[in-house]
């Protein structure tokens, strides 16, 4: 993985969003910088997903702004959206498609291309390159994972926004994406993400944000 630009910072200031009749948080204002990773806390419904949404550009906060190097990310549209990658807590793969198919046409929506070979080293990465061809449907929700997160090995996007993305994994496989972020934010990415499981990183470039 490459250097990236060190001087990215994702600002978030007096954001509000709500759900139905529900506040889910309001008045919420952070910053992440190059070089960080925030880990989001929260328990069942208090907006974790959200508030990563809100963060991709994926939903509208009811308030507030988030900006993208001091630029709202309304203004810069396609401009942001570009650079972020999102990682849902659901898989998010097409169950039709095969395991390169599925980062193929992912690659393709964000712009991008992507060569069989390409996504067979990324699906050997996450160790699942043996269903490289067979249709997802069939795979377990742990090789789903493993489909959905080998896009983290072709995509330089500066801000990864990843919701539970250690669900469904084991021990080795939680290791190795734990190592892959770190590696990623210390060369200067951006990584937000939640887990119902501690994260293992190094404290000097994780913060936390708790939402009740």
């Amino acid at each position: 993985m490459g250097l990236l630009a060190v001087n990215n910072v994702l600002t978030v200031e007096n954001l509000q969003c709500i759900r139905g009749e529900r506040t889910l948080f309001e008045s919420l204002s952070f910053h992440v910088a190059s070089g960080k990773l925030l880990y989001v806390q929260g328990d069942n419904g208090s907006g974790k997903t959200t508030l990563l949404r809100t963060i991709s550009g994926l939903s509208q906060p009811q308030d507030g702004q988030i900006s993208w190097n001091s630029e709202a990310i309304q203004s810069l549209a396609e401009d942001y959206t570009g650079q972020v990658l999102y990682i849902g807590h659901l898989a998010g793969i097409k169950e039709d498609l095969t395991a390169v198919e599925n980062l193929q046409f992912a690659a393709t929506l964000a712009g991008n291309n992507v060569s069989r070979e390409q996504a067979i080293a990324a699906l050997t990465q996450v160790n699942i390159a043996r269903c490289a061809d067979l249709p997802t449907r069939v795979l377990s929700q742990g090789q789903k994972r493993r489909v959905a997160l080998a896009r983290l090995w072709l995509q330089d996007n500066p801000l990864w926004v990843l919701d539970e993305p250690f669900t469904a994994l084991d021990v080795e496989a939680i290791k190795m994406l734990t190592q892959h972020i770190e590696t990623f934010v210390t060369s200067g990415g951006i990584v937000v993400f939640t887990s119902h499981q501690e994260p293992v990183f190094d404290s000097k470039i994780m913060q936390r944000l708790r939402l009740d």
